[in-house]
């Protein structure tokens, strides 16, 4: 008889992975889309209105097709047997369409009418806006000066009008547009016409089900008829685009199909043309490295490039240049005048890059156009497409001047903007128009185009798939004990967040990242692999070993990766557990993008932990009301992460203080302070579980360390009191 067997026969045991039930690593994504409801899908399926679509031959099977597309998780790698039978069969119908000439696509004779596509975007929480000044856009409901005597003419004008004049709330109504909804990736090449190969790839990827922020403003971008009717344009529009959708929902995809495709087209138009056409800027390498693979698959076979921009890349032909090499030739030189001529000759004699979309971080490409700031800034003539990923940032004071220069230099007449962003302010959107007015008057020849604004549910609001939790640590060492809670669940209790690797810590400074990683360095056992578990990435790192940490992580080899705002935008790691906020985040916006590491593609089981001390106290309530909102928007009962109590007792912060803490942090945790009160506030703030005690003993070991090297290094003297060098010499006491 089986001893443990007869022990534990009463006793129900459960195997450990039951305790993470919903993991985004090991399940996929049911369907990408955040917001759906019946109704949408009543409009997708082409039942609204008791309308009935066309149905080719085989309708149940079509039918099973769609099903099936519906569960497709799109955005991983590794296609299962029951993704690779959907796609055969899906192909098998196209086919026989194809060849009976009945492919249906959701517009042809039964597109969808304005109710309808309001009832979809309304259903997906997708809000399209004309951002134009309202009496550009209806110039004749501003009503003329008159006399009081000619009442009747003036009414008599009012009624012949076609809009009177509109209260704000109104022209608020009056902007509102209703663009066709992007039902499935394979209208992109029946309805839209995109190139063949491009959409060959988009189906080999596994991309059927769009995204919100797909569904929304890929026929924006790629010609909408039914916003051309709108605008009263008798040809389709593409317009300035500024686009706001949560973290992770395949904004990517959005402004790289249309920019392929317009080269693609161009291409076959004008092959003798050859050039940058298409400008990607992105606010870190890790993010802009990430544009060009993903951007790149799309772009396999159709002949358009994608260059990642590197130091020392000339992206321009400068008239200046050829001016510069004949006066050389023709003036005396000295020998140190010639060898810097020589030398900028060998810069001079590289390349200029052949591509046909570069993306760049901003000083990087404003190094290359104005020659590291020693020239006038150069102009990208071809330049019709201009794509700021991550706006927000680019258009901060931090990089602003960087953008709009590099804005200004698309001199192309015909050039298209469009910002992408999940939190994007009305400063930000000013800007753009702003800046979009300017080029008009410094460049009398560029096109006038709609400046359309898309937003995908609340308004820089977090992703209400994920988990939030707020925890109150007291102390630093409050923080780092909770941080090895997760790190060793086990001994946590039950009503503990529990996360498993692999996940990301955020920290507010590098100091503070490189103290954390040696901290947390042995927590690992050696037989999990160890202190090569848990890496850190930060700026002072060189490019190789931020590629090299990337890599690793990506592939599994790193489980925790400590990190500051640098990994905090737009870098996609599929399979994140979870996001540990060390230290709080210095806006609601960091917060927003910082948790949407995780939770991609519209995953459940992300889980976002936030910890905060006594001194961050005054700064917890913009995060708390973030926390609530996404709640809510979640839809679930039953106890929320943030209390009512707890939001009504958090103080308000003022708009100094918001502005101090987004430019430096909260300011115990600052590297750079000094004077007593400081000092006393820094060695709380220190990241360590070493005891005083254990610190004054280190630093006494290391003094006499440090003086015992000094007596026996040769030659060494010692000062004394204001002695003299040489201590065998003694001129007696002073008078």
């Amino acid at each position: 008889m089986d001893a443990f067997k007869l022990l534990t026969r009463s006793t129900k045991l459960k195997p450990a992975a039951t305790q993470f039930s919903t993991l985004p690593s090991t399940g996929k994504a049911e369907n990408p889309q955040l917001f759906r409801n019946s109704a949408a899908d009543a409009f997708s399926n082409g039942k609204g209105h008791g309308k009935k679509r066309k149905r080719v031959h085989g309708a149940d099977e079509a039918h099973a097709v769609n099903d099936d597309a519906l569960n497709l998780d799109f955005f991983s790698q590794n296609k299962g047997s029951a993704s690779r039978s959907s796609h055969a069969v899906a192909e098998k119908q196209n086919a026989v369409s194809a060849d009976q000439g009945e492919y249906e696509d959701s517009e042809g004779d039964e597109s969808m009418d304005e109710v309808q596509r309001r009832t979809v975007l309304n259903a997906h929480k997708i809000k399209v806006t004309d951002m134009r000044d309202f009496e550009e856009v209806y110039p004749v409901q501003v009503p003329s000066e008159e006399p009081k005597k000619k009442k009747k003419k003036r009414k008599q004008r009012e009624e012949q009008q076609q809009t009177p004049t509109l209260s704000k709330k109104e022209q608020k109504k009056a902007r509102q547009l209703y663009p066709q909804p992007l039902v499935s990736f394979k209208e992109l090449r029946a309805k839209y016409k995109i190139s063949s190969r491009l959409a060959e790839n988009i189906a080999e990827q596994g991309f059927t089900v769009p995204t919100e922020v797909q569904l929304g403003s890929l026929p924006l971008l790629l010609g909408d008829r039914a916003l051309s009717e709108k605008l009263d344009s008798s040809s389709t529009i593409e317009p300035d685009l500024l686009v706001v959708a949560p973290t992770g929902s395949g904004k990517t995809l959005s402004f790289m199909i249309p920019v392929i495709n317009k080269i693609v087209r161009h291409h076959h138009d004008q092959t003798d043309e050859r050039g940058i056409f298409s400008v990607v800027i992105a606010p870190t390498k890790e993010l802009a490295s990430q544009i060009v693979n993903e951007a790149r698959k799309l772009a396999l076979g159709t002949g358009v490039k994608i260059t990642l921009m590197k130091k020392g890349m000339r992206v321009v032909e400068r008239e200046d240049e050829a001016e510069d090499n004949i006066l050389d030739e023709n003036n005396s030189e000295s020998e140190s005048e010639s060898e810097e001529k020589a030398t900028s000759k060998q810069k001079g004699e590289i390349p200029v890059t052949k591509s046909d979309i570069l993306v760049s971080t901003p000083l990087m490409l404003v190094n290359s156009l104005s020659a590291n700031k020693t020239r006038p800034l150069a102009t990208l003539p071809l330049v019709r497409n201009l794509v700021l990923d991550e706006a927000d940032v680019l258009l901060d004071p931090l990089f602003s001047d960087q953008t709009l220069d590099i804005w200004r230099s698309c001199t192309h007449p015909e050039l298209r903007a469009s910002l992408w962003s999940a939190t994007m302010g009305s400063s930000i959107e000013d800007m753009a128009k702003t800046t979009i007015k300017e080029r008009k008057n410094f460049l009398p020849d560029t096109k006038s185009y709609p400046l359309i604004r898309l937003v995908v549910g609340l308004k820089d609001s977090a992703i209400p798939n994920i988990k939030h939790k707020l925890v109150y640590a007291a102390t630093e060492q409050g923080k780092l004990l909770g941080l090895r809670q997760l790190l060793h669940p086990t001994a946590a209790t039950p009503s503990d967040v529990r996360l498993r690797p692999p996940f990301l810590v955020f920290t507010q400074t590098i100091p503070r990242a490189i103290a954390l990683h040696s901290e947390l360095l042995y927590d690992i056992p050696p037989e999990a692999g160890g202190s090569s578990r848990i890496a850190v990435l930060h700026s002072d790192l060189s490019d190789s070993q931020r590629s090299e940490i990337m890599k690793g992580f990506r592939k599994g080899e790193i489980w925790i990766l400590v990190t500051t705002d640098l990994l905090a935008r737009g870098v996609d790691f599929r399979g994140i557990n979870g996001v540990v906020n060390y230290d709080i985040p210095n806006t609601p916006a960091v917060y927003v993008h910082r948790v949407g590491r995780t939770g991609r593609a519209g995953r459940e089981g992300g889980i976002a932990v936030t910890y905060y001390t006594k001194e961050d106290i005054p700064y917890v309530k913009s995060i708390a009301n973030i926390i609530d909102v996404s709640e809510k928007l979640r839809g679930e009962s039953g106890e929320r992460s943030v209390q009512k109590w707890l939001l009504d007792a958090l103080p308000d912060l003022s708009k100094k203080h918001k502005k101090d803490l987004k430019k430096h942090g909260v300011k115990a945790r600052q590297s750079g302070t000094k004077g007593a009160t400081d000092e006393k506030d820094r060695r709380r703030m220190r990241i360590s579980t070493k005891s005083g005690f254990e610190r004054k003993m280190e630093n006494k070991k290391k003094g006499a360390i440090a003086a015992s090297r000094r007596v026996t290094q040769p030659g060494a003297t010692t000062k004394s009191n204001g002695g003299s060098d040489d201590d065998n010499d003694w001129d007696g006491i002073e008078d």
